[in-house]
């Protein structure tokens, strides 16, 4: 297990694959570029599971109070996202104040976004019983009972290592090949060219 696989340690989970006709391996190449010129990256996504005002702003937010920082666990998966591959021009954390991206910054064909401060490629499993849901109605609920079916991301905190022995007959287990970090502001609302 990585080393923040510890309790209490927040983790946003999130499938990862092909995005806006692009393949994986480019993107992850693209954001490493972004955080050597722009100091940080946009990671863009979309659905309401891990809403930017709702969900992951308030949970890395509570986390920074702690002295805890997010860490972005992403499981790569087969994926046929062709949406076009349309740039965002401006982020929003409100919706209502919109701020430039900068031009190395290349974000495309998503609704929100992520921001990273770093981006690495790892190779380990995390036990989705290990974790529960940190904020939203399903809060406190296993990871291995909420990530299912559509769901494909989540805020999740590290239970105590106990807890993850006891489960780990009845585990999920995912394969993480890439994590980050977030940063402030954390997640943001995009709109671009159209």
């Amino acid at each position: 297990m990585s080393e923040f696989l510890r309790s209490g340690h927040g983790i946003l989970f999130m499938k990862v694959g092909k995005h806006a006709k692009e393949s994986l391996e480019d993107i992850v190449a693209r954001k490493r570029r972004e955080i050597d010129e722009a100091g940080f990256a946009l990671w863009g996504y979309g659905g309401n599971t891990c809403h930017p005002a709702t969900m992951v702003r308030p949970f890395a937010e509570e986390r920074a109070l702690l002295g805890e920082s997010i860490t972005l666990c992403m499981e790569p998966m087969d994926s046929k996202h062709d949406a076009p591959p349309v740039r965002a021009t401006e982020y929003s954390t409100n919706g209502v104040d919109w701020v430039q991206i900068p031009k190395a910054i290349n974000s495309v064909g998503s609704r929100f976004a992520l921001f990273l401060s770093d981006l690495s490629e790892v190779d380990f499993e995390l036990p989705l019983s290990g974790t529960e849901v940190a904020i939203g109605p399903r809060e406190g609920r296993s990871g291995h009972q909420y990530i299912q079916h559509r769901v494909d991301k989540a805020c999740l905190i590290v239970r105590d290592r106990a807890t993850i022995l006891n489960d780990a007959r009845q585990d999920k287990i995912v394969k993480i090949g890439l994590t980050a970090t977030l940063m402030p502001p954390y997640a943001a609302f995009l709109r671009g060219e159209e």
